[in-house]
């Protein structure tokens, strides 16, 4: 149970904005008495305020931090409206509210704001030099953290920042899942295992969720230990209703505990970035394709989504992308885990951009010239999907582009989406 509930929490945290300004609450309160003790303590001189400077320079912070507070969340509302319109809801939750920036910057806020306040209400006819030093060194740290945070937010919301966010975010999920280097073509196994029909099947009750993320580690020890087979039926992504499959169970594997299994998936209302490499792939497509879409038809923002799925697409494909069957040390079938290959990422990456955007000469070049470079970077066994998308671009462009001169700029690729690189030899 461990697992499960620390992964929750942990998310929860990643997750909650106001959770860091709460906790900041305490900490001013604690940190002011502590200081007034230290403060008696020391007998400090050092500014040499007196009561009415003291309590005019408290009150202006107590109003400052309050306003840079309001400022904060009301700018960071009408800042998840517009990207959400404007990019995809998607990255409401993976990449905004996870901000951890916003959160420590709203928490140094109510941190300056709570001390302000208990400075001022312990100041009876005493001026605590040390404590107003402190409230004015914070006081200036605010300012100086209220006009960065005007500047990061406003280099945040820019498409550029939010899909290089998500590349990260990509990235990382992809090394996490696929830690093994590309060395060569993987077969699946499943020809090799004949595990004919389950001796159990356990199902998913309670309410009808998304699969978040599974312990692996911990279903390969249940495994091994009862000397069973254990298939994990959805995929990480996967929606999976009340009553469907969770577990499929062979051999031994039928004696073991419901609730230890079920223990190591966790559920959530929508995806997220932890153990879903597809989901990145996912944020950054549907950018793309809002930013095609006639109502914003903004193909520049499509291309620099394009340049993050070409970044994806070279990680996943210098990478061992695993057959969905997990052997122990000594070639034995110990449990059955789905996860994307190559040709899942491929088609996510493609698919849909191609459809919507092969009428634009922009896109088309840009989607040419990634297929070019990544068959020139890759392994060979990343070629014949690559191929294959070439082949349905070039379909796509001759469908499109009926005049000879617009296919053949067409068919000439531009790494930078921009109109460059046209193929046609400069005249003097």
């Amino acid at each position: 149970m461990y697992w499960k509930q620390s992964y929750y929490l942990k998310d929860h945290f990643r997750s909650s904005l106001w959770l860091v300004p709460l906790i900041a609450i305490p900490f001013a309160l604690v940190a002011t008495r502590l200081l007034h003790h230290l403060d008696a303590w020391l007998g400090w001189r050092f500014l040499d305020f007196g009561a009415s400077a003291a309590e005019a320079m408290l009150n202006t912070i107590i109003t400052a931090t309050m306003s840079f507070v309001v400022f904060t969340f009301g700018s960071l509302l009408v800042a998840l409206q517009v990207a959400s319109g404007q990019l995809t809801p998607r990255i409401i939750a993976t990449i905004l509210v996870r901000n951890n920036v916003v959160r420590y910057t709203t928490g140094l806020f109510i941190f300056t704001l709570l001390f302000a306040v208990s400075a001022r209400n312990t100041m009876q006819g005493d001026v605590f030099q040390l404590v107003i030093f402190v409230a004015a060194c914070l006081g200036i740290l605010c300012f100086a953290a209220f006009l960065f945070l005007i500047d990061y937010a406003a280099r945040l919301l820019r498409p550029i920042s939010i899909v290089s966010h998500v590349g990260e975010a990509g990235i990382a999920v992809i090394d996490s899942v696929y830690p093994d280097p590309n060395l060569g073509p993987t077969q699946p196994n499943s020809d090799r295992f004949n595990l004919g029909k389950p001796a159990r099947t356990i199902e998913h009750r309670g309410t009808s969720e998304i699969v978040l993320a599974a312990n692996v580690n911990e279903l390969v020890a249940e495994a091994e230990g009862s000397g069973g087979v254990i298939e994990f039926v959805p995929q990480v992504g996967d929606f999976i209703a009340t009553d469907e499959p969770l577990f499929n169970l062979y051999g031994g594997a039928a004696s073991l505990d419901e609730g230890r299994l079920k223990s190591t998936v966790a559920f959530g209302p929508e995806r997220t970035l932890e153990q879903d490499p597809t989901f990145a792939f996912r944020i950054i497509v549907d950018i793309a394709l809002k930013a095609l879409s006639p109502a914003i038809n903004d193909p520049t923002t499509a291309v620099i989504a394009i340049d993050q799925l070409h970044r994806l697409l070279r990680k996943a494909g210098n990478k061992n992308l695993r057959t969905d069957e997990i052997l122990d040390k000594t070639g034995k079938l110990v449990v059955i885990f789905r996860t994307p290959n190559w040709r899942d990422f491929v088609h996510l990456a493609f698919t849909e951009i191609r459809h919507c955007g092969a009428q634009n000469m922009q896109i088309a070049r840009r989607l040419r010239a990634m297929i070019e470079n990544l068959v020139q970077t890759l392994p060979g066994n990343r070629h014949p999907a690559l191929q294959k998308e070439l082949q349905l671009l070039d379909r796509a462009v001759e469908e499109h582009f009926r005049y000879p001169e617009d296919l053949a700029l067409a068919r000439v690729g531009d790494a930078q989406g921009l109109g460059g690189a046209s193929g046609i030899q400069k005249t003097q």
